[in-house]
């Protein structure tokens, strides 16, 4: 089994690829507003390793309405094209964390976070949209962006979730910046 892994829910745009379990490709690149142009070529230097992909995982958001779009469409139409089966997963799920109870955050801009909380490595709230100091007052140690080193979902973990807690749409937290006419102010 080939399993070609994607997320663009955070400003990384992230590409593994694994053989099983074992990993074959794992590269990102930087940059909130680079997800469409990055992706392919990651995809294609993936491909170029291994072309015979049995299933594609994206992760589905918590993440920005634009960047979410683009790995989502992007693993749905290779799927789709390759006529292969796709999972979703939160890409909450993927982040390393060593601790009992945490909480993991990442940058939702306008001043908020997108966070969930775990117990064992299982998420048992969330995912959720807030401000920083709203979950600065929860009891749980946090990780992730407002809380110290800023993290990235793991395509080991993304992968690892997916097989048993698979996410079938996007998790769009609020509504979106763009209205229509009709109903602006």
């Amino acid at each position: 089994m080939i399993s070609l892994v994607i997320d663009t829910s955070t400003n990384r745009t992230s590409v593994g690829l694994f053989h099983r379990n074992e990993i074959i490709f794992n590269e990102f690149h930087d940059g909130a507003t680079a997800h469409a142009e990055a992706l392919p070529k990651l995809v294609s230097q993936a491909l170029s390793l291994e072309n015979q992909i049995n299933q594609v995982v994206v992760g589905m958001g918590p993440g920005p309405f634009t960047g979410l779009r683009v790995g989502i469409v992007f693993a749905q139409s290779f799927a789709h094209a390759r006529n292969i089966n796709w999972r979703g997963v939160c890409s909450l799920d993927g982040f390393k964390v060593e601790a009992d109870e945490y909480i993991v955050t990442t940058d939702a801009r306008r001043k908020e976070i997108y966070w969930a909380k775990y117990k064992n490595g299982v998420r048992s709230f969330g995912p959720a949209v807030a401000t920083p100091d709203y979950v600065a007052d929860l009891p749980e140690r946090k990780f992730g962006f407002g809380f110290g080193e800023t993290l990235y979902p793991s395509m080991e973990l993304l992968l690892a979730k997916s097989q048993t807690n698979p996410v079938l749409e996007p998790m769009y937290l609020r509504r979106p910046d763009a209205v229509p006419t009709s109903e602006r102010a």
